[in-house]
């Protein structure tokens, strides 16, 4: 979906700031990629922030003005407390590099580190765009017309409809940049795709988009995620982290499958073989590691979670929506987007 070449030799110059630390993995993963991003992007700046003598023994004695270390004492776990990370952990990689973006020093920030202290932890120091409630986890899926963006993905469990009205907003003007739609289709996720299903939430939130300047098709049910030819589904963060976590599990399952049946004999290894090609290319079709790199958006700065247990390949994808993001310069966009969609809903609640 994203290509190490997607760039154009005109594009601007920026910086985005990777948590070195954060994640299953820390430098052995981050390093490497921020190595192979900034081999193809010239136009670059990467500021890996850590711990100096963790992240030295894998940069080796490469030195360049738009690759620079950034020492961070403190590291965050995995499962850490958000509101510990928050409050005791103000040096370490993920608090130093959320701080270069708000000090304007970076133009985003890329983390592989705990979801929920990054959440916390961006909200609090970057602050929320005006307009918009809360923030929101958005990363797209493979489906059958390529590619499917998904929100909220377990930033918020309990959902009002108006929370998830601006999540269709936001979401559908990061589909509108970064994929080049002038009018992304957004459908909500729901149990059927009849008015009468659904909870409250779902319902009225269904009204509010109905009526909204967004291209609305209604309602979509989960397998419809990736079967129909959507741009955007809107969900509450706890619907839309179970349907993601499925996919992946049944994606895993899938693979699983196909290699035990071809190794079951000397006939289906065979068979195997033959086939190999196209199980290759359903392998990368299905490759979680090209979708990796969720958007936290509303918040007045760009920040990209990557898998807890990305390798170098998925780490690095997330890098490229950072710099394609700061490009498009999605937090502006979605600031002038919720204001306009919300004014407009104003003013038809008062005609």
């Amino acid at each position: 979906m994203r290509s190490r070449h997607d760039n154009t030799p005109a594009a601007p110059p920026c910086t985005i700031a990777l948590d070195v630390m954060g994640g299953d993995h820390g430098p052995q993963v981050v390093v490497p990629a921020a190595l192979r991003f900034h081999a193809d992007n010239p136009h670059v700046t990467l500021i890996l922030v850590g711990q100096p003598e963790q992240i030295a023994p894998h940069l080796g004695a490469v030195t360049h003005e738009r690759l620079r270390v950034h020492p961070a004492t403190q590291t965050v776990a995995m499962d850490e407390s958000p509101a510990k990370a928050l409050r005791n952990k103000k040096d370490s990689s993920m608090r130093v590099a959320i701080d270069l973006v708000k000090d304007g020093v970076a133009d985003a920030c890329v983390s592989a580190g705990n979801t929920g202290a990054l959440m916390a932890t961006a909200r609090f120091v970057l602050k929320m765009l005006p307009n918009v409630d809360r923030p929101a986890i958005i990363t797209a899926v493979p489906s059958i017309y390529g590619h499917t963006h998904m929100l909220d993905l377990g930033a918020n469990v309990d959902c009002t409809a108006e929370h998830l009205f601006q999540f269709a907003v936001m979401g559908s003007e990061l589909v509108a940049a970064v994929d080049g739609i002038a009018s992304p289709r957004v459908a909500l996720l729901n149990i059927g795709q009849e008015d009468i299903k659904g909870n409250d939430q779902v319902k009225q939130a269904h009204e509010l988009l109905a009526h909204s300047g967004l291209n609305y098709i209604g309602y979509v049910e989960g397998d419809g995620i990736f079967l129909s030819d959507l741009d955007l589904v809107v969900s509450d963060g706890f619907v839309g982290n179970v349907a993601l976590k499925c996919s992946e599990g049944v994606a895993k399952f899938v693979r699983h499958s196909l290699t035990a049946q071809f190794k079951r004999t000397w006939w289906t290894r065979l068979a195997g073989l033959a086939a190999l090609p196209i199980l290759k290319s359903f392998r990368r079709t299905m490759d979680p590691r090209r979708y990796n790199g969720a958007s936290l958006l509303g918040l007045r700065g760009i920040v990209i979670k990557s898998h807890g247990g990305a390798d170098v390949l998925a780490f690095e994808n997330a890098i490229y929506i950072a710099e394609k993001e700061i490009r498009a310069n999605i937090p502006q966009r979605i600031s002038e987007q919720v204001g306009r969609h919300l004014g407009s809903a104003q003013h038809r609640e008062i005609a």
